[in-house]
């Protein structure tokens, strides 16, 4: 019982990670009908400035733990959606106009761009996190020892999504966000500037991005300049697990594949982790393509 409580607790927190990248891909999705395959390495990015911003400031010895975390994390989500914005403007506003393909392969040249930018900036071996920044403090639960960083990663990653989800739902901005994602002619005739949709969503999409990369090097302490790769396929195979283009399916994907992978390393074999995603992408693809809640995407009569 033991064993399955923790395994349990770690896919939720990895879950949860991948949840929140998955968002970024389903709601450029959503809006651009475009799968972004530089997301990936924008998580990458925020997880290697970071490293940067701690290592700088010295963030963890000018304040506590919590606070220093907390204001790391803003700094990075901040210059990730700066990035993000940056992208939109080079990679994929030019070709608005253009054929579906062109900005497909626009979006694997930046990806390709970026994963070697950081190589050359920050080398090609490991990079490792400082561990003294959060304790690693082991709570009882019911008689079971759960690591503290878990719980914390999911429930910050919960408000994240709750806030998003808030934030799409609630607010005016959201409602035309929802609006260009069903049409964006209408959405144009009824004042909606949908550039500036577009470039709102390629800046909270990399924000929640970034965040995610920041939880994972400080869950395992390390970070290479690939990881991108595997956390983006892992992403995209949650978005589709739950429903491209749905947001709380994209939360329920990440959750659910998290949850899926850890219990199969445990009690099947770790060699096959990362097989596990991908038979659980081609099993949804040939049972439900639309995913569990469902693909939300408009269609144009």
């Amino acid at each position: 019982m033991e064993e399955f409580v923790q395994q349990l607790t770690n896919g939720l927190a990895v879950g949860s990670i991948y949840a929140l990248i998955a968002l970024g891909y389903t709601m450029v999705y959503g809006v651009l009908k475009l799968i972004n395959f530089a997301h990936g390495d924008l998580f990458t990015l925020g997880a290697y400035l970071g490293l940067t911003l701690l290592t700088s400031f010295s963030l963890q010895d000018k304040m506590g733990p919590l606070a220093a975390v907390g204001l790391l994390a803003i700094m990075v989500m901040g210059l990730v959606a700066l990035i993000g914005a940056l992208l939109d403007r080079v990679a994929y506003k030019p070709l608005r106009d253009s054929p579906r393909l062109s900005a497909v392969v626009s979006a694997l040249g930046a990806s390709i761009f970026l994963q070697n930018t950081v190589m050359l900036i920050y080398g090609a071996r490991f990079r490792v996190y400082p561990q003294d920044i959060l304790p690693r403090t082991v709570i009882d639960f019911f008689g079971m020892p759960i690591p503290l960083m878990r719980i914390l990663i999911l429930l910050v990653s919960l408000a994240m999504m709750v806030a998003l989800y808030t934030f799409i739902q609630k607010t005016r901005i959201g409602t035309a966000i929802r609006a260009a994602a069903i049409d964006q002619g209408a959405a144009r005739l009824m004042g909606i500037n949908v550039d500036r949709v577009i470039l709102i969503v390629f800046m909270v999409g990399p924000a929640l991005g970034g965040a995610a990369g920041l939880m994972v090097g400080l869950y395992y302490g390390q970070i290479n300049f690939t990881m991108g790769w595997v956390y983006g396929l892992k992403a995209f195979t949650a978005a589709i697990l739950g429903g491209i283009g749905n947001i709380p399916g994209a939360m329920l994907g990440g959750l659910l594949l998290g949850v899926m992978e850890a219990l199969g390393a445990a009690y099947i074999s770790i060699a096959w982790k990362d097989a596990i995603a991908f038979m659980v992408l081609i099993l949804i693809l040939i049972v439900r393509p639309k995913g569990i809640l469902g693909e939300r995407v408009a269609e144009k009569i």
